[in-house]
């Protein structure tokens, strides 16, 4: 300020061109915004009342749960309170409840073609109906311990980590044939066999692949990576010590 009042009158000009209208503008908004007065319906924009009240008076509400988006059991116990007075409500909440549901039912019931499809291809290879039921034996057993563990450390089904249903299904079924075909050929000792050590490194694989997601940021994603590295380990626990014990004595009693 020093400066300008000792420069020339040009300075001056510059600087009140610079500086005086963005002022004037500051200073009118703060006058008006120390005018207030109350604000009714009939006040407001016209497209900002219609977004709220429809043309028969009725009001829109909107109410939000109390728990973060993180916590699913919580938001349904919401959505199913907010459906007891208003049936026909809808929002975000309520499209994620109802996605959630789709996707689960979905899943599903692409896990039961995926083992309907399973048991036909296995029937037409091995054609015979104890070796299909041989096969399918650690699968349902390492199914079973997956959910049962799910259920111990509170792991629950969601909408992103139900795909991991389906894919047992095909991983379990293709370490299994492998020592089915082995004993059909007469194979014996099959935990000591090269075929051992190549289900095992296959696992190894696959499960580096699936555990990987684990470590991710994303809560749904880990919860994929978490399913999906549990149910391959029990699988191949299944595979390489339930299923030969269950084989050898199968051979024993014929």
């Amino acid at each position: 300020m020093t400066t300008l009042a000792k420069g020339d009158a040009a300075a001056r000009e510059r600087a009140s061109a610079a500086l005086i209208p963005g002022l004037r503008v500051t200073l009118g908004q703060l006058r008006q915004a120390l005018q207030a007065e109350p604000v009714t319906i009939d006040k407001l924009p016209a497209d900002l009342t219609r977004d709220w009240v429809a043309p028969d008076g009725r009001v829109r509400i909107e109410v939000y749960p109390k728990a973060g988006a993180d916590d699913n059991a919580a938001l349904q116990r919401f959505v199913t309170a907010v459906r007891q007075v208003a049936p026909d409500a809808t929002g975000t909440t309520v499209g994620i409840q109802e996605s959630s549901r789709t996707i689960v039912r979905a899943f599903l019931e692409a896990g039961l073609w995926a083992l309907l499809s399973i048991t036909l291809l296995l029937v037409l290879t091995l054609r015979r109906v104890g070796d299909v039921l041989l096969t399918l034996a650690p699968l349902t057993l390492a199914g079973m311990v997956t959910l049962g563990t799910c259920v111990a450390i509170g792991l629950p089904l969601n909408f992103e980590n139900i795909i991991a249903l389906p894919l047992l299904f095909g991983i379990g079924v293709a370490f299994s044939i492998y020592f089915v075909m082995a004993w059909r050929a007469g194979a014996q000792n099959l935990l000591q066999s090269s075929l051992t050590r190549a289900v095992l490194f296959s696992a190894l694989t696959t499960g580096t692949a699936f555990g990987s997601l684990w470590y991710s940021h994303h809560p749904g994603t880990a919860s994929m990576g978490q399913l999906l590295a549990l149910s391959l380990a029990f699988t191949l626990v299944a595979s390489l010590i339930f299923l030969p014990a269950l084989l050898l004595s199968v051979r024993r009693r014929r």
